[in-house]
């Protein structure tokens, strides 16, 4: 276990940024945007209360809620429409889709198993806490096929494929509550103690003892029978070389100066990215990267704290699968955390390379405009933006609005747009602003806690061109879970080139009569693909293109190449 003392590389807080300042309001708050524009704000409707997560399957954006969970059409980005809802409480109701299931988390009153609204006791038939799972083959009419109760419930979730098993999904459970001990509805929920030492879970021959926490459930849910669906490992992602599954951070101080760090006995969110074989586990007190070849038998490679962290929460690999940015959630999300006295390197991210198997933190960011005290404002969920050659990532701060950074620097994070607004009231803490922002097929989507549901686009500036804009938008998915991170890649198009011409003319490794050049080339294949002409003929520009580059082995020149290539 790797402790991070490096100091912040985060950037300094912007003076005169608009976002500080803004009136206050519900629905007329006042706002600040750089290079992003907000296209749509869908007002929540009733009886939905606090907005969480999202997920997208197709044209649709499934919105969580502590309530159930509300589907927005956003085949046209600029006019959301609400085409479904659901009532189905049981806290913050965290989503996932695969295929034609979805599926739910459910940790709290009033979880029943009929999606009721009245609590329950322990000992009713109906008292529920673990994933729900949805058909939603007609998704305005979602039938729940199965419920998975779980010791601690769910307070999230993440969809895992096995890329060798097509039969076959599996739900990670991250259950943060209180153990169940007397719930009637599975057997085996037992917690012997609150300790969280190794020693304390150890009996007097130094054998593990019998607890319901410091594990993660694998469900395995198969497809030609969701019903079906049971937990079929109880992973220990914590466990200490004796055994005992109580072997990371016991919480506590990291002494004056620093945070203190909640125990880690739970993953608060797992990101799988299967394609790679790996996963990112922010686990309250610890980042843990985590070997899922086996998606049955998930197994801990790595673990790392930080004594500026507070919270774990949530976790985000680049496309490259080298780096991993892990988020804290100091305070919980319901606190002021980005006021002036509010240190950069607290509630921020934590950026770390992994080499060699092992993460090596690299640097912090956080969104750097000054928040008021009436602002809960943090870091949390957000995705990243499939521009090609580059490391963007979109991420929510609550009702420090959303910042979107680029970390191809993994050392020097820099902002590169924003949105906020200005605080649900003038005189008091009301909890509010974006849980999740997330990049989907071209656009960015956010649930706002309070207020609804957003729809936003990217303008072009100097941080990010029209034809990187361009190329990211040709990146589509049929679906998308954030926790659930696909690799993505591009065809060969005139976006991509440009793109990557673009990126060596910030950086000035193409400039003057060459830059000049390269443009003219690739602006002449355009008009002869447009025109029909032959292959040859698109193919030639192309190459005089990569030669006039003077970039041989670039991403330039390879772009060029692929493109000619696709020609034939």
């Amino acid at each position: 276990m790797t402790m991070v003392t490096a100091t912040a590389a985060a950037a300094d807080t912007v003076d005169g940024d608009p976002r500080e300042g803004l009136s206050a309001g519900l629905h007329d708050a006042g706002q600040a945007a750089s290079n992003i524009a907000l296209l749509s704000a869908q007002q929540k409707t009733s009886p939905f209360t606090t907005n969480s997560d999202l997920a997208f399957t197709g044209d649709y954006a499934i919105a969580g809620n502590y309530y159930g969970f509300q589907i927005y059409d956003v085949s046209d980005p600029a006019a959301p429409a609400l085409t479904g809802t659901f009532v189905c409480p049981g806290g913050q109701g965290d989503v996932s889709v695969f295929g034609d299931l979805l599926f739910m988390s459910v940790e709290s009153a009033p979880g029943r198993l009929d999606c009721g609204t009245t609590s329950v006791s322990a000992t009713d038939p109906q008292n529920f806490r673990g994933v729900r799972v949805f058909d939603i083959s007609d998704i305005t009419s979602p039938v729940q096929v199965a419920a998975v109760q779980t010791c601690r419930g769910s307070h999230t979730h993440t969809v895992v494929e096995d890329p060798d098993d097509a039969e076959n999904v599996y739900v990670y459970v991250s259950g943060t509550a209180g153990v169940r001990t007397t719930t009637t509805a599975l057997e085996g929920c037992v917690n012997p103690t609150n300790a969280n030492t190794e020693a304390s879970h150890l009996d007097a021959n130094g054998n593990p003892i019998d607890t319901a926490r410091f594990q993660v459930e694998v469900i395995k849910v198969p497809l030609a029978d969701p019903a079906a669906a049971a937990v079929v490992n109880e992973a220990r992602l914590f466990a200490a070389e004796s055994g005992s599954p109580s072997g990371l951070w016991p919480g506590g101080s990291h002494g004056e100066g620093f945070q203190s760090t909640s125990a880690t006995d739970a993953c608060h969110d797992i990101t799988a990215y299967p394609e790679i074989g790996l996963a990112a586990g922010a686990c309250e007190g610890n980042g843990i990267l985590i070997d899922i070849s086996d998606p049955v038998n998930p197994v801990r490679i790595d673990a790392v704290t930080d004594p500026r962290f507070a919270y774990w929460h949530s976790a985000t690999f680049n496309n490259d699968g080298t780096k991993v940015v892990f988020t804290d959630e100091w305070g919980g999300g319901s606190g002021a955390r980005c006021r002036s006295t509010d240190p950069l390197n607290w509630g921020a991210n934590a950026i770390f390379d992994i080499v060699d198997g092992k993460l090596e933190f690299a640097s912090y960011y956080k969104m750097p405009a000054v928040q008021t005290a009436q602002e809960n404002c943090v870091a949390h969920n957000g995705s990243l933006i499939p521009v090609p050659g580059r490391d963007i990532m979109v991420q929510a701060w609550y009702q420090g609005g959303l910042s979107i950074f680029d970390f191809t620097d993994s050392a020097n994070p820099v902002e590169i747009a924003y949105f906020d607004r200005g605080p649900m009231s003038a005189t008091s803490l009301v909890t509010g602003g974006y849980w999740s922002t997330y990049w989907y097929n071209g656009n960015v989507y956010g649930n706002e806690i309070g207020r609804g549901f957003d729809s936003l686009a990217l303008q072009p500036s100097e941080h990010l061109s029209e034809n990187e804009i361009a190329a990211a938008g040709e990146y589509v998915l049929d679906a998308f879970n954030a926790q659930a991170q696909p690799k993505y890649g591009h065809a060969p198009s005139f976006a991509v080139v440009k793109s990557y011409i673009d990126q060596a003319e910030r950086d000035g490794s193409l400039s003057g009569k060459a830059l000049t050049q390269v443009r003219k080339h690739v602006a002449e294949a355009e008009v002869l693909v447009a025109d029909g002409s032959s292959a040859k003929a698109i193919q030639a520009q192309l190459d005089n293109a990569a030669r006039k580059s003077g970039l041989p082995g670039s991403d330039v020149v390879a772009a060029l190449n692929a493109l000619a290539a696709a020609q034939s």
